[in-house]
């Protein structure tokens, strides 16, 4: 008996007891799908992460009164620093403008109701006063209508774009164009539409109304405003050092003692998308470890499994060994039918890991993932598959390969 043979016959085997197979596969497949679809929804997410910030462009950087993304340890509190206020943020303005473009933006309100007509919003809409140069360096676009003019920036007109979100709670067919809401009492007319920019985890980037900075700031009169920075410049080639040079910019428009630390943050834009990239590496060991436990009990239960199928087959195997087959081809045989089993439920396991995995992320991220083929986890699955096969199979087929062939032909 050849390996070819052997191949043949582990397949005749199978399909002499389909239906054990079939239930034998499914366990299989059930842990290659735990697997594979809890690594391919995490790689689903990071792409959300990736595509959220695709368009903050390499050389920029934002100046904030808070870290971009701190995670807390219990009894630890939230690092904060004293406001940036207007009179800051547009003095540094004036000192980067010459080397690049700086953007302005604030939080007005994160938790308005906008209302138009009988409709409104949930009390979660933000509210966010931004610049001329806000949507470029931090990735929206108008999908329809128009951006904000020099006049309407420069008198605070109240005029305001909005997100896909808070159109589809106030309009069903009627384009916003034109239209007027009133936000936290004050009308406003929407000139545009931004494009879907999709979130990560949630956040509310197609959740905003934008409105011009100075109609923000007049909109929040009486209360204290605490302002974003945003630079960028396509000529700089050592981000670092240009990262450095605003730092002491800053630090001075703060009036910050030399050495004491900054009372301000500092991070490049893509920073939350590298943090986020560290915890999905995390994940992934964590999802490994559950899918392997997973596939460890579907090994065990292939084992006794392949233990019943010694059993029922001892006179077929004393028969072969009387017909001249040695221990090693027995051995080989039984061995060779465990992974095809294995690779059959493998196969299986991928095909729902893939939809499943994406259907996860694009739960997770609102849509905003790319649709991904596992191909790195998609041929670990079919290895692992083989390593589960010769796991459960060796111990079976070593018992069938050292059965006496005179007993084996004994038995009833």
């Amino acid at each position: 008996m050849n390996v070819k043979e052997n191949v043949l016959e582990g397949l005749r085997s199978i399909k002499g007891n389909l239906l054990r197979t079939v239930l034998t596969a499914l366990i299989i497949s059930l842990g290659i799908t735990s697997l594979v679809g809890i690594l391919t929804a995490i790689d689903g997410i990071q792409s959300s992460v990736d595509n959220s910030f695709s368009g903050l462009g390499a050389n920029s950087f934002d100046i904030r009164n808070r870290p971009a993304m701190q995670v807390r340890r219990e009894g630890q509190k939230e690092k904060r620093f004293k406001n940036i206020d207007y009179r800051q943020a547009s003095h540094y303005k004036y000192l980067f403008s010459a080397k690049g473009k700086v953007s302005l933006k604030t939080n007005v309100n994160n938790n308005a109701i906008a209302k138009y007509a009988s409709q409104k919003t949930n009390p979660n809409t933000r509210i966010i006063g931004m610049d001329e140069n806000f949507m470029e360096l931090k990735g929206y676009k108008v999908g329809a209508g128009r951006n904000f003019s020099a006049n309407e920036q420069l008198n605070a007109i109240n005029v305001c774009i909005l997100g896909v979100d808070v159109i589809d709670q106030l309009y069903e067919k009627e384009s916003p164009i034109g239209t007027e809401l009133i936000v936290s009492g004050i009308k406003l007319k929407v000139i545009g539409v931004l494009e879907k920019k999709g979130n990560m985890m949630g956040g509310g980037d197609d959740r905003v109304i934008m409105v011009p900075l100075e109609t923000g700031r007049k909109m929040a009169v009486g209360r204290n405003l605490t302002f974003d920075i945003t630079t960028s410049s396509a000529k700089i080639t050592n981000l670092d050092d240009f990262m450095e040079e605003a730092r002491g910019a800053m630090r001075k428009v703060r009036m910050d003692p030399i050495g004491m630390e900054d009372s301000f943050s500092i991070d490049r834009s893509d920073s939350m998308a590298k943090s986020f990239e560290s915890i999905t590496g995390s994940l992934r060991i964590g999802g490994f470890v559950i899918g392997f436990i997973t596939l460890l009990g579907a090994a065990i239960a292939l084992m006794n499994i392949m233990m019943v199928s010694v059993s029922e087959r001892t006179r077929e195997i004393g028969i072969r060994k009387s017909l001249g087959a040695t221990p090693s081809r027995i051995l080989q045989q039984f061995l060779i039918e465990a992974i095809v089993i294995c690779l059959l439920g493998g196969v299986g396991g991928i095909v729902l890991a893939i939809p499943i995995g994406n259907l996860i992320a694009q739960a997770i991220s609102s849509g905003a993932a790319s649709f991904i083929i596992p191909w790195l986890w998609m041929m670990t699955g079919i290895l692992i598959c083989v390593l589960v096969g010769l796991f459960s199979g060796i111990y079976p087929a070593f018992k069938a390969s050292q059965m006496d062939p005179v007993e084996a032909l004994r038995y009833e």
